[in-house]
């Protein structure tokens, strides 16, 4: 008769998606490790927990073939238990029960307790900021709040989300103080909008006084601001830019659009004049930011007039960074009552010509970098090169700064101060100076 194995079960946790799901399985792996379970980030495992993306096509497509695969892999044996969570499973938990009932338990995002009781572990209150980070060890994702209360026309997120939540600021330095422990430098936060840091707790919007105790905090180098709000902006965050050295000169704000019908229309509560106006206060208040945005082409009704709008606004404005995303056409949101009217292949058109745009303005602005002197954090060594940034760009989404590595033998992690050497669209060429 056989026996069934006594093998030591190790959970692997899979994260899609964008980088508060990073976040949000970091707490996961460290409360399953308070617990005593052996947990593993995207290595073997015979206990899978996906955390699934549920925001556009995309992403909800990769999600369902990562359930896929994991499925196949616990009916050949491979895997024993494969659980999921996240936001797909928030916003399809009936129909993916129904689709691919052969996953042991589906777990919504905010439903942790009850993830950690299936896997065998307890939830503990009293980890605040206890986390197994996944990143490289210099920066970590900080998010600050949870959910969203706008009222955008295209986006899912409230729907998977929930209200905004902010989290209290004695909470967030503790877990500041906590990864600057181990060694993290930089702080990257995050939250459906930052901008609403504090409506709910305070009264008013406080992300300002928060930056100002998180910049207390000994050992966190730099600061830096990830999806901000436009409508409503709290100016008093630019003050606490220009004066606090630690917050770095970089805000990510995504605007979306720019034509007033289709702003109008994806009721994000502001205009072409407005946003302009408010890029001016930013550039003039701290000429030194770097300033990211994202766009969405090919949304219902986006004329060939609203598009040349677009077009030329991006030219004129001469964004640091900038991405650019098809519309997804996203059911229960208020877009989805519109006819998804533009044509993918006009969609992918428009994309590419924004980007093509954005890349002449990227090489242009990295052109006037050259012989100019750079702090630069370095994150990892690849092939030839240690691959670093300055405070003008964020992990994985904008330029890195490219140091020979025959040249100079460079700490991961650390500080160094480099010369860029020559640049092409998106990465700058340097060497260290001594």
């Amino acid at each position: 008769m056989r026996t069934k194995s006594l093998k030591k079960n190790k959970i692997n946790v899979v994260t899609l998606g964008c980088s508060k799901n990073v976040y949000d399985s970091e707490v996961l792996m460290g409360q399953l490790r308070a617990s005593n379970k052996e947990v593993v980030h995207e290595e073997e495992g015979n206990i899978v927990v996906i955390n699934t993306c549920g925001f556009i096509n995309n992403a909800k497509e990769e999600s369902i073939n990562t359930i896929l695969e994991y499925v196949q892999k616990k009916e050949e044996g491979i895997v024993d238990k494969v659980f999921v969570t996240g936001c797909l499973s928030e916003r399809y938990k009936p129909d993916l029960q129904k689709e691919i009932p052969n996953v042991d338990e589906y777990f919504g995002t905010t439903e942790l307790p009850g993830l950690l009781k299936a896997l065998g572990a307890d939830y503990k209150h009293e980890l605040i900021g206890e986390r197994i980070t996944t990143t490289p060890k210099n920066y970590a994702y900080f998010k600050i709040a949870e959910g969203c209360d706008r009222p955008c026309s295209f986006c899912a997120i409230p729907i998977m989300r929930g209200k905004h939540r902010s989290t209290p600021m004695e909470e967030l330095v503790v877990e500041a103080e906590k990864l600057a422990a181990k060694g993290v430098k930089e702080l990257i936060l995050i939250a459906q909008d930052l901008t609403y840091y504090g409506l709910d707790l305070y009264k008013k919007r406080n992300l300002a006084e928060l930056l100002q105790k998180l910049a207390k905090v000994e050992g966190i180098e730099w600061i830096r601001l990830h999806y901000a709000f436009p409508t409503g902006f709290p100016m008093d965050v630019l003050e606490v830019m220009r004066n606090e050295p630690k917050i770095c000169n970089y805000i990510d704000i995504p605007l979306q659009h720019i034509s007033d019908s289709i702003l109008k229309s994806m009721r994000r509560g502001t205009t072409k004049a407005k946003t302009t106006k408010l890029l001016e206060d930013f550039r003039a208040a701290v000429p030194e930011m770097a300033i990211r945005t994202t766009l969405i082409v090919g949304y219902p009704g986006e004329t060939e007039e609203d598009f040349q709008t677009l077009k030329e606004w991006v030219k004129e404005m001469r964004f640091e960074r900038l991405g650019c995303f098809t519309y997804s056409h996203e059911e229960n949101t208020h877009a989805y009552n519109l006819e998804d009217d533009v044509s993918e292949d006009v969609k992918m058109d428009r994309a590419n010509q924004i980007m093509e745009i954005q890349s002449q303005i990227s090489w242009e602005l990295n052109q006037q970098k050259i012989g100019k002197e750079f702090r630069v954090v370095i994150d990892r060594k690849e092939g030839g090169y240690f691959v670093g940034r300055t405070e003008f760009d964020s992990p994985d989404v904008d330029n890195e700064v490219l140091i020979n590595a025959e040249d100079d033998y460079l700490r991961t992690g650390e500080f160094f101060n480099v010369k860029i050497t020559s640049a092409e669209d998106f990465d700058l060429y340097a060497e260290v100076v001594k």
